[in-house]
């Protein structure tokens, strides 16, 4: 049974962030507001208690957790916020409980946002962050982990590297991941009744502004359409007040059949990227994201396939006008 904190977030979530999506001028009005207040830098405390240090790559900071002596595995994690949002305090705490439980070192590149960038941007940060941790850190070592629209970034960024044959992170962890933006799904109209926090007209906007013209059912947008067979080993977490979920549950069922080792955490009562705030539910989440990444990771069944794409940032094919 659904803790009562737990209720409580909800409750909050339905009377406030549920607006920001209730329209796409709802939406547009909530970017410009944060814009004011958004704040990407690890709060205070966070400093105090971690090794953090700032650099550059392509104009925008990244951020780095310096792991323990002698561990060499690192987590290149990429924060949600439906492409239009800032990282906030809720992503830093569970990156630094990560950082603190594992001792890995963790990557946090504070990536361009729309509207003012475009997904074409995006990866070409995102991109070239990774090809600098290749340079430091043996692919095996790293592993992907995103929540919400960070979730999408994780599998699409594995997805290019392996068509650029580029070496592949070890594993993937997934918190309420968006892996089909087109919304085709019935299912995921039905999940919009119980969900807190996303709506479909506000989501679709978010795209958009992003998507740089990219059709939504493009694998670079909806990576449940894209080669699944490449994807290292998965935990995906996802919960059943989550309009996201239904498709969530549709990506591991296709990528165990490609061969992919999915783990999936399905919470009942749960919502949108649940793990990131403290209550129970977000421990007993937490505890599981840390006994996968301390399991010795599975054999990779693919290979990467090698092709002639010049950069992970290449750009797909456009939407008809």
């Amino acid at each position: 049974m659904p803790s009562f904190k737990s209720h409580l977030v909800s409750f909050i979530l339905r009377h406030s962030r549920k607006k920001a999506f209730a329209s796409p001028e709802n939406l547009q009005r909530w970017i410009a507001y944060a814009r004011k207040t958004e704040d990407h830098h690890p709060p205070a405390l966070l400093r105090e208690r971690l090794d953090i240090t700032e650099r550059s790559v392509d104009g925008f900071p990244v951020y780095e957790i310096a792991p323990k002596a002698g561990e060499r595995r690192r987590i290149l994690y990429m924060h949600g916020g439906a492409y239009v949002f800032q990282i906030t305090s809720y992503h830093w705490g569970l990156i630094a409980e990560m950082a603190e439980r594992l001792g890995f070192g963790i990557t946090v590149p504070i990536y361009p946002i729309a509207p003012e960038h475009d997904f074409h941007a995006m990866f070409g940060m995102v991109g070239d962050v990774y090809r600098q941790m290749l340079d430091e850190t043996d692919a095996e070592d790293i592993v992907f982990m995103g929540d919400s629209a960070g979730g999408n970034m994780a599998v699409v960024l594995t997805m290019m590297a392996a068509e650029e044959g580029l070496p592949l992170p070890s594993r993937h962890v997934l918190i309420s991941p968006g892996l089909d933006m087109s919304l085709s799904n019935p299912e995921v109209f039905e999940a919009e009744r119980n969900d807190p926090w996303l709506g479909i007209s506000g989501g679709l906007e978010a795209i958009r502004m992003y998507s740089a013209g990219i059709d939504r059912s493009d694998w670079h947008i909806s990576p449940l359409y894209g080669d699944l067979s490449v994807l290292p080993q998965t935990l995906l977490l996802t919960g059943s007040h989550d309009l996201l979920s239904p498709d969530n549950l549709i990506f591991a069922k296709k990528a165990r059949a490609a061969g992919v080792d999915v783990q999936v955490v399905y919470e009942e009562g749960m919502f949108h990227v649940w793990p990131l705030i403290e209550m129970p539910e977000a421990r007993r989440a937490r505890d599981s994201i840390v006994a996968f990444l301390e399991g010795e990771p599975t054999k990779r069944r693919a290979t990467a396939r090698r092709t002639a794409r010049p950069a992970l940032a290449a750009r797909p094919a456009q939407a008809a006008e």
